[in-house]
């Protein structure tokens, strides 16, 4: 398991939700004798922030912030133009599944690789796949990937880089790859809130980028949409997630 990995993850635990409201509320918890106002202060701020952040009219607004333009199919070859790979950024990994017989991937990551196979049929062009084991385990989100492209969808995988732990890494050792194939210019598939920030630092290393983004939150909401929800703090935390990470990049330049 990757010590950076698990420290980033522990830090964003108190930063963001639930964490962030909890903190709040035992917090209020301990100063209820000594300073009973500041509690009450404390208690309140993070039953609302609980509150608003658990709605799913919020979570969605603050993910559709963050989301890059979309690009639909009569886009997809002029896109591809001057392109040598499309890459595929890992979302996460399906630990010990008994159905799979071991480690496979995830949800968000199947989203991703759903998109990447349709742009691999619709341009020809070769597919690369990023991701290292940064929780542990013995498969890497990139061979898990290329598995489930090669098995499932049939569809051909011609790098597997399997070492990075998070986006940066992702970017560096991914234009390592490609330059040494010649290649400068990529497809970029990841999720439509989190391609931002990948294209800029693929950027960074070197590459010109093409941004391919998946899954944008759309919809027109509900009234259940008002109400508190799980799915709601989900997506608020993935967004306050992001906003950090784009903030932590900001910071090392």
């Amino acid at each position: 398991m990757s010590t950076s990995w698990l420290a980033t993850n522990l830090v964003a635990t108190f930063l963001l939700p639930p964490g962030n409201g909890l903190g709040l509320l035992l917090l209020a918890f301990l100063f209820r004798q000594r300073r009973p106002q500041l509690a009450m202060s404390l208690g309140l701020t993070g039953g609302l922030l609980l509150l608003v952040l658990s709605l799913p009219v919020v979570g969605r607004a603050l993910v559709q912030r963050l989301e890059a333009p979309p690009v639909v199919p009569e886009q997809v070859q002029e896109k591809a133009k001057g392109a040598g790979a499309i890459v595929v950024l890992g979302g996460g990994r399906y630990r010990e599944a008994p159905e799979y017989g071991g480690d496979t991937v995830g949800n968000e990551t199947l989203v991703r690789l759903r998109y990447a196979g349709q742009l691999q049929r619709q341009t020809g062009l070769p597919l690369l796949v990023t991701g290292g084991t940064p929780d542990g385990g013995e498969v890497s989100e990139a061979e898990a990937m290329a598995r489930v492209l090669r098995d499932e969808f049939r569809v051909p995988v011609r790098w597997v880089e399997g070492e990075s732990d998070n986006t940066r890494e992702n970017a560096l050792k991914t234009a390592a790859l490609l330059k040494e194939a010649g290649v400068s210019r990529v497809l970029l598939v990841s999720h439509a809130w989190h391609l931002p920030r990948a294209a800029l630092a693929f950027s960074r290393a070197g590459l010109e980028v093409v941004p391919m983004p998946t899954l944008f939150q759309r919809g027109v909401p509900t009234a259940l949409d008002y109400l508190p929800q799980a799915d709601g703090l989900r997506a608020s935390r993935t967004a306050l997630h992001e906003w950090l990470g784009r903030f932590w990049y900001w910071l090392r330049g």
